[in-house]
């Protein structure tokens, strides 16, 4: 067992995963287990396959944030204003038709007529999920409901947005044109705009320099531990087997010791650069969830989970299942990994000894245990939220212009 070196987990892939990706593609997928120090995650489906990186997949978060908010806008950039260029505006008010019953009327119809065509191509595929060998239990099902019911509200802020838009013009091309100018903005502009900003007001330290700061200071502990090796003296003098096991011991602490300094030193560097980093990431959320499509894809991520959060938590797994490994190598060896050991072999007569085969399966399992969906659901709250709110301004502003537009 002690000779067992490189022993690999990997990040299982989340059923919805395909769906919404986030950025399960672009972190590390492997971790190495060592048995003591940090766990690391490397590996990445974009560093295997670079083309993805480079155009990226089409998913639903991709459907829903260009192709139907595309949709929407065409579909209702011209609700008001196009039926005053067509003169059918002023045919319809002269029965008595109340404003507030017709612009209700607008809208609802405009998203009934869109919203109902789509959710059936959505439902088919989602079906399609359990026969393409996809597990979806009950948990993976309310998930997607979720994501779907928050592409629904994306989608009715851009319908409410391009009728509110054309109760406030009175020619078509000019509220196209408007609703052009604003959906790049909220789509392609504000969300990595709102990255810049936050990187500039927000220093983070790179990791290189985290690495270095540590690598420095294994460097002083680990000098100080071989001088403290060489001063190493026997309690007594006997045999060799008695000898060989006290130094064994003596670097079986000095190793205990270096470890927990250096996990000391780690975790608070490590803290420092989460807590900036946090702060960095909650100043980018904050600026690009003045976007619908910011909110969307934030509130879809964390409800797949598949959002920035997903890399501290596998590593937090990760962490939780080396303790463990690090707990079996010691009942099988009497010691852990990466303490340093002498060993010495015997042999008989001039042929080795013979070993006793070990077997790889008791090895424990790495089980991954996803995030939970009411932490999931809780991450998401303020998106919804902010969909909805999105919704009732741009729905309320079409109202009140409505009742104030000219007719003629």
């Amino acid at each position: 067992w002690l000779m067992v070196r490189n022993h690999r987990i990997f990040l299982p892939p989340h059923p919805l995963a395909a769906l919404v990706t986030g950025v399960a593609n672009d972190i590390g997928r492997t971790a190495t287990i060592h048995g003591r120090g940090e766990v690391g995650a490397e590996d990445s489906r974009y560093s295997d396959d670079p083309v993805f990186a480079v155009f990226r997949f089409l998913d639903l978060d991709f459907i829903f944030q260009i192709v139907l908010s595309l949709f929407a806008i065409l579909f209702a950039y011209d609700a008001v204003n196009g039926e005053k260029e067509r003169g059918t505006l002023q045919l319809t008010f002269a029965n008595a038709v109340p404003r507030a019953q017709y612009i209700l009327g607008k809208i609802s119809g405009s998203f009934l007529a869109l919203a109902v065509p789509l959710l059936i191509p959505i439902a088919l595929g989602a079906l399609l999920l359990p026969l393409m060998s996809i597990p979806m239990f009950g948990e993976d099902w309310l998930r997607l409901t979720l994501v779907v019911l928050a592409g629904m509200l994306y989608f009715g802020a851009f319908l409410t947005l391009s009728v509110f838009i054309s109760t406030r013009t009175h020619r078509s091309a000019h509220s196209f044109l408007l609703l052009l100018v604003i959906w790049i903005a909220a789509v392609l502009i504000v969300p990595r705009a709102a990255v810049l900003l936050a990187g500039r007001a927000a220093a983070v330290p790179s990791v290189d320099e985290i690495a270095s700061q540590k690598s420095r200071y294994h460097a002083q502990l680990w000098e100080a531990d071989r001088k403290a090796m060489g001063s190493f003296k026997p309690a007594s003098s006997g045999q060799p087997e008695q000898l060989l096991n006290q130094f064994n011991s003596f670097m079986q602490k000095l190793a205990d010791e270096r470890e927990k300094k250096m996990l000391e030193f780690s975790a608070r560097l490590n803290e420092q650069r989460r807590n900036r980093q946090a702060v960095q990431e909650q100043a980018a959320f904050n600026l690009a969830r003045i976007s619908p499509a910011a909110a969307f894809t934030l509130a879809s991520s964390n409800l797949v989970g598949t959002s920035l959060a997903l890399k501290q938590h596998y590593l937090e797994e990760a962490g939780k299942y080396q303790q463990a490994y690090a707990s079996f190598i010691r009942a099988k060896t009497g010691g852990s990994l990466g303490g340093g050991r002498v060993m010495v072999f015997r042999t008989t007569d001039g042929e080795e000894e013979k070993r006793n085969p070990i077997d790889p399966r008791a090895i424990p399992p790495f089980v991954y245990q996803a995030m939970p969906l009411n932490r999931a659901v809780q991450a998401a709250v303020l998106d919804f939220g902010l969909l909805i709110f999105f919704n009732v301004v741009f729905f309320a502003g079409a109202f009140v212009s409505f009742l104030r537009y000219d007719l003629r």
